[in-house]
């Protein structure tokens, strides 16, 4: 039961990425504006669904982070619409192409991106993550087989519904967004052996949920893994600087990827920099479990041995450490980074490219918050997910990630020798 639902729903995905891939980036937008505005018409029954599998999630005992996650208000049913538009904004990949080289042959050799196919897209507790990922794949040309988890599989749902709605006003097939009606494990182990009718998965979630896709799957996987984001404040460091991005990348919102999970500072600057860390942490409630060398600096901390850092909190906790210098920051990145995002405050420009072009990270920052490293802030619109694997796309993935390249030869008959 569970092969044939999975092997329908790849298929008529299949069927109908034929019809999204053939419109012009004019239609498209027009299917995304309307997208956008049944959004919010149906803003109240989406967020009348959500209170559902929010208190659901409580029952459950969900963690704080997972109902953060899950939770949808006015204003970020709003800024889903938002980001319709903003993709609407954005020039579509499709089709654009560049001359690689003329042959002396008088070949013409061209590439041209085109759309992936079919994605499917697995997560757990953002329902938001619906209409951003729907109207990625819809702009770049693609069908997209969205799987949530059991905790927001109704406000999925309800969100799916609305852009169906959309869909079906425009003359397409709703396949071309499908949510799978059922979190069962089965099917989604299913829709991973359907090689034949999906081109690409993208797993969000815990690393219970990135590793068992990646072992299961006969599809190329893209992995959105942890992120456990670090600060380094270098001895050359602005300390107000410093403190202001620490605050922000820990405690402007806990329980997302892109959130800091570790400082790292240098040892000449601990003894006027960790002090400041010390009170601003307290005010905000943020436990600190801190090395040997740090951990005097800070009212009721957690010793923490060298072993046990690397941890993704996602909550106001963060893992602190006292290093010798900028080689043994890089060394503490390399070991316990996940390559999501690293950041570091210096006001040596050539400290800062040495850090920039050394750590081996999906995105890598100078004085700046972690909390920038996300496809909107950095002008790619809505994000499908942060690549943390290399191949085909590092780091926040737009539009032009959900495409790839093929080869256009023009000739005026030519044969081969």
């Amino acid at each position: 039961m569970s092969q044939d639902l999975a092997q329908q729903i790849a298929k008529r995905a299949a069927d109908a990425a034929h019809a999204v891939a053939t419109l012009s980036e004019k239609e498209k937008n027009a299917v995304l504006q309307k997208m956008a505005d049944t959004i919010r018409a149906h803003k109240d029954e989406i967020l009348k669904v959500n209170e559902t599998d929010m208190q659901s999630g409580k029952e459950k005992g969900l963690s704080d982070a997972m109902m953060d996650r899950l939770h949808l208000t006015a204003e970020r049913v709003e800024g889903m619409a938002t980001a319709i538009e903003e993709i609407i904004d954005l020039q579509d990949p499709v089709g654009d192409s560049y001359l690689l080289e003329e042959r002396p042959n008088g070949l013409k050799i061209e590439k041209m991106r085109i759309p992936l196919g079919v994605i499917c897209m697995i997560y757990e507790a953002r329902p938001n993550v619906t209409a951003d990922a729907g109207a990625l794949c819809f702009k770049s040309g693609n069908a997209v087989i969205l799987r949530c988890g059991r905790e927001a599989i109704e406000s999925s749902k309800a969100i799916a519904a609305a852009l169906h709605e959309a869909l079906e006003q425009s003359g397409l097939p709703k396949d071309v967004i499908t949510v799978v009606p059922t979190p069962d494990r089965e099917v989604m182990t299913e829709l991973l052996q359907q090689k034949d009718y999906i081109d690409l998965v993208i797993p969000r979630g815990g690393e219970g949920l990135i590793h068992f896709v990646s072992d299961t799957s006969k599809i190329p996987v893209i992995q959105h893994y942890k992120g456990v984001c670090h600060l380094y404040v270098d001895k050359d460091a602005d300390l107000d600087k410093a403190l202001a991005i620490l605050l922000n990348g820990k405690t402007q919102r806990t329980g997302v990827c892109n959130a800091l999970e570790g400082l790292l500072v240098h040892q000449d600057i601990a003894d006027k920099f960790l002090p400041m860390a010390a009170k601003a942490l307290a005010e905000k409630d943020v436990t600190v479990h801190a090395c040997n060398k740090s951990v005097s600096y800070f009212d009721g901390a957690d010793e923490i041995a060298v072993d046990d850092f690397g941890q993704e909190y996602l909550a106001l906790e963060i893992a602190i450490r006292t290093v010798d210098d900028f080689d043994g920051a890089l060394e503490h990145i390399k070991r316990f980074g996940s390559g999501h995002t690293e950041v570091i405050i210096t006001e040596n420009d050539q400290t800062a490219k040495r850090f920039i072009r050394e750590v081996d990270s999906a995105v890598t920052m100078a004085n700046a918050s972690s909390r920038f490293s996300d496809g909107g802030q950095l002008g790619l619109g809505a994000e499908i997910g942060i690549s943390t694997s290399k191949l085909h796309a590092y780091g926040p993935m737009g539009l032009q990630a959900l495409t790839t390249e093929k080869f256009v030869v023009t000739g005026n008959g030519q044969i081969r020798d």
